[in-house]
């Protein structure tokens, strides 16, 4: 067993608080993905779950066995990092049993070892090689295939794709989620790249100013975003926020979007908004869940088009409507164009509400 248990974790540098209480639990083989913009602490939780920076508060756990104060080599990690850090004057096959060879392990499990990486990562040509003939993408391969000859139990990777050019990190990422389902271990893996971490892991942490701001599956977080930040920060194009009113019409809370529109929550939703009466309120959809009309419609919100951009498998559209400009996803065949009208259609379902001050969305139950 190699769950990882973190518990009111903190680490400062200065008066900086870099990790602010994190608690977060990654179960036995579960590939956990910490996700946030630079400088969220994602980097710094992951050096502390490593033992390369010690926690000043807090306690991290592995396999049951408390590793807060242990140094690297006695926590039965391995570890991929973003600059590769292999060694230029060893060859591959010296590279990948560096490790395996510090444990003072035999020739013949060493060679099995090495061997058996090598083929997984596709490099077993290689192995007589040195990193200066090879491409990014080989030398990081390399990288992970040292990381997996140590057959640790909690494999730790740190943005181990963002030095590579977009096609190969496309490669790689598919190639990656296929061997670590192989290997199950149990991973944790750092990146800013919300693509990565959405395709990518079993579930998701998104980490903002040190804080864990919301951890579950990926569709999850991405339908169901805790707050503002999580909306606009997962997608591509980032959740639509627009400024609603909340009035009371015939004992119902309707959302007010301008002064000729407006939304009807959902009847499970209506309590949420109670004290929200003649109050400002956020509404939240994203640019592929409004549906669009060429022509009006009672139910529609008109907006005029400001740009659009074919994108092939999709059209998005720039639209204005009052003070508000948003982004549409429409079928690649809808045609329109710029300073030309639509409407758009708000399904109940897709729209979130959030609390303008707190920016914390409401959900029932």
């Amino acid at each position: 067993m190699a769950e990882i248990k973190i518990e009111n974790v903190t680490k400062r540098f200065g008066n900086f608080i870099a990790v602010n209480d994190a608690n977060l639990t990654i179960h036995d083989r579960e590939f956990m993905v910490l996700l946030g913009p630079s400088g969220c602490g994602k980097t710094t939780l992951l050096r502390a779950i490593a033992g390369l920076g010690v926690a000043d508060e807090g306690r991290i756990s592995i396999g049951g066995k408390e590793v807060t104060f242990l140094p690297p080599r006695e926590r039965g990690i391995s570890m991929v990092f973003q600059s590769y850090a292999i060694f230029p004057h060893m060859t591959v096959y010296d590279n990948v049993a560096f490790g395996l060879a510090m444990q003072k392990l035999d020739k013949a499990e060493i060679d099995r070892r090495v061997k058996r990486a090598a083929e997984l990562l596709h490099i077993e040509k290689m192995l007589d090689r040195y990193p200066s003939k090879m491409s990014g993408g080989q030398r990081q391969r390399v990288a992970v295939a040292r990381a997996i000859a140590m057959q640790s139990q909690v494999l730790l990777m740190d943005e181990p794709l963002s030095n590579l050019d977009a096609l190969l990190r496309l490669e790689m990422r598919a190639e990656l989620k296929r061997l670590l389902a192989e290997l199950g271990a149990t991973t944790i893996y750092v990146t800013h790249d919300q693509i990565e971490a959405m395709s990518m892991g079993d579930r998701i942490a998104v980490m903002k100013d040190g804080i864990i701001e919301q951890v579950d599956h990926p569709t999850t977080i991405y339908d169901f975003p805790a707050n503002q930040f999580i909306g606009g920060f997962i997608g591509n194009p980032p959740m639509n926020f627009l400024d609603g009113q909340v009035q009371r019409e015939n004992g119902h809370a309707i959302v007010k979007l301008g002064e000729d529109f407006s939304l009807t929550p959902q009847p499970a939703l209506q309590p949420l908004l109670t004290p929200y009466d003649g109050k400002p309120i956020m509404v939240g959809i994203r640019a592929e869940n409004m549906e669009t009309l060429a022509a009006p419609a009672d139910d529609a919100l008109k907006a005029s088009v400001l740009v659009v951009e074919p994108l092939g498998s999709q059209n998005l559209l720039t639209v204005a409507f009052g003070r508000h400009r948003i982004k549409v996803s429409t079928h690649p065949t809808f045609e329109t164009r710029a300073d030309a009208n639509v409407w758009l259609r708000f399904p109940e379902d897709s729209i979130r509400w959030i609390d303008p001050d707190t920016k914390r969305a409401l959900y029932p139950g």
